[in-house]
């Protein structure tokens, strides 16, 4: 055991002496010490009750004989740090996490990891740690929040987050008063767990069952369900017969179940972000996961669900109907049932004999919403590095769109643009410098896309940007577009007025210029200086890549 590194042999007894006085009995030191990483605050609506999951998961690791260690690590609460300059630190966050675990668990060598888990950077920075120390490890997360309930008319309705920034614009266009959006605001959250649609949260927690990584319900089962705290102290009890077995992240997590998570996210109509955390998970795992095998995958697959944004349903929904299980067995036929799970048996029989128990949510494989998966890949050049579209929260209309340029150099400006009317029908809004090194930090541009929602536009407006979305955007909203301005890409060179052209059946993003007047107007720009000169954000914008690559740390 790696543990013995600080608990045997006569020059340990410091070691041991230590660990005494944090409860360690004599009879501790034969056991495997399982590190229990807890993601755990008071300002995160996901994570405040992660200390009941952290419990239940510490009771499991001990009936299972194991002697658990909890610590915690960071985790920022994307919708609270919207729309100011603590956007800039969300997805930056995501590498402190990995390096923190990392921190902790070589420095007090942990036999085995549990992963406590709930929010948009905090799953995917704990999957990249779990990759790159490669010892035995299992995620549990806190569950999704249930959506919330609105009576309107006698008429009960769903509310979610994202029915929040879209009352916003409805306020801005004087088609709701400000006493209904504070009704929207009272509802829309009712208790703890990850937003209650398919965001970034719920979408990572999801894959993590279709990576096999974690056991099936662990995307599904809502934060407040006793199930949760059943799956949690479950996780514990595992991670003693995984470690018995010697079953590692890099046995689990290869390009073979990261094909299968991108089957099941193009089903699900999943996030944007999980194209750039997949890759960056695998990245640390050692290999690569290209664009534009992403787009190969989405060609292949049927979009089964429409949870919110696209739709009024909700990940409790999706848990009634099944969950990721029954999505999988309905997408069977493209997925690998050989690879390796925390099961400890082939991820085939998580979902060989589930059965799908409403297909008004999931949808049969040969009776999809759309042929294609929910994410589309677009190429170009505007975006020779590629671009990404959450392609299934798409009206008809806006498949495929021409239009003028409406340029901004920062999410700010755009907002005050949006809400001064200077936006058109048939405007395509371009907001630049707001990649990983450009913001820094490629903050998401929920505020601009719900304000244009709100409004009435999503289907009259389209959205170009360096910078990310939200898992709960809709509407033509195209982001992650490589290179960045920062970077000195094509993105750099619109001006107002540029004709660009959207075919996202065709996976194209271009703008109606030659490659001699993109390079002529790039020539004549001044070097890029970054906004932030100091801190924490002043070292991301030395090390980070392109999104394209999962915007993680160059070597």
């Amino acid at each position: 055991m790696r543990s013995n590194n600080i608990k045997q042999g006569i020059e340990r007894a410091p070691h041991r002496s230590l660990l005494r006085a944090v409860g360690v009995h004599s009879n501790d030191f034969s056991k495997p010490f399982i590190g229990v990483v807890n993601s755990f605050n008071e300002i995160v609506p996901g994570h405040q009750h992660l200390d009941i999951i952290a419990d239940a998961v510490k009771a499991g690791v001990l009936a299972a004989g194991g002697r658990p260690f909890e610590f915690n690590t960071i985790g920022v609460c994307d919708g609270i740090a919207m729309n100011h300059p603590g956007m800039k630190y969300s997805l930056p966050s995501r590498e402190l996490i990995a390096d923190s675990v990392e921190i902790m668990a070589e420095a007090h060598q942990f036999d085995a990891l549990v992963f406590v888990t709930n929010c948009d950077k905090i799953v995917p920075g704990m999957l990249m740690a779990a990759v790159r120390l490669n010892i035995p490890s299992i995620f549990i997360s806190g569950g999704p929040m249930l959506a919330g309930r609105l009576n309107k008319g006698g008429q009960c309705q769903s509310v979610d987050l994202i029915s929040v920034f879209t009352a916003v614009g409805n306020v801005t266009q004087g088609t709701m008063t400000e006493a209904e959006l504070e009704e929207i605001e009272i509802a829309a959250c009712p208790g703890c767990g990850s937003c209650s649609g398919m965001f970034t949260a719920n979408t990572m927690n999801c894959l993590c069952e279709a990576l096999g990584i974690a056991l099936p319900g662990n995307g599904t089962i809502p934060a407040v369900d006793s199930r949760r705290i059943h799956l949690a102290k479950q996780a514990g009890e595992q991670i003693i017969a995984i470690l018995k077995k010697d079953l590692r992240p890099r046995d689990i997590i290869t390009k073979t179940s990261v094909a299968n998570a991108f089957h099941v996210d193009m089903a699900l109509g999943g996030s944007t972000n999980t194209v750039l955390h997949l890759p960056a998970v695998a990245h640390e795992a050692g290999f690569k996961f290209p664009l534009e095998l992403i787009n190969e995958i989405s060609d292949r697959t049927p979009h089964l669900c429409k949870l919110s944004p696209a739709s009024s349903l909700h990940i409790e929904d999706l848990d009634l109907a099944g969950g990721i299980p029954a999505v999988m067995h309905e997408l069977s036929e493209l997925l690998d049932g050989t690879a390796k799970s925390v099961t400890l048996k082939p991820i085939s029989t998580t979902y060989s004999k589930v059965r799908v128990r409403d297909n008004t949510v999931i949808k049969p494989f040969k009776k999809p919403y759309i042929k294609t998966g929910g994410l589309t890949i677009l190429f170009g050049n505007l975006a020779p590095g590629g671009a990404v579209v959450k392609s299934g929260a798409v009206s008809s209309e806006m498949m495929t769109h021409q239009g003028p340029a409406r340029v901004f150099e920062n999410e700010e400006d755009a907002t005050k643009g949006i809400l001064a009317g200077e936006i058109k029908k048939g405007d395509v809004v371009v907001i630049r410098y707001e990649g990983p090194r450009g913001g820094p930090g490629m903050r998401e541009m929920l505020t601009p896309t719900s304000l244009i929602t709100g409004m009435g536009m999503d289907d009259k407006v389209a959205l170009i940007t360096d910078g990310r979305f939200s898992g709960g955007t809709k509407g033509a909203a195209i982001g992650h577009v490589v290179p960045e301005a920062a970077d000195r890409g094509p993105i750099a060179a619109i001006r107002n007025g540029d004709i660009i052209n959207i075919d996202i059946p065709a996976h194209k993003l271009e703008v109606k210029l030659s490659e001699t007047e993109i390079k002529a107007r790039l020539k004549k720009l001044p070097p890029f200086q970054s906004p932030i000169q100091k801190g924490y954000l002043k070292r991301y914008v030395e090390k980070v890549g392109p999104a394209s690559e999962g915007a993680v740390f160059e070597d």
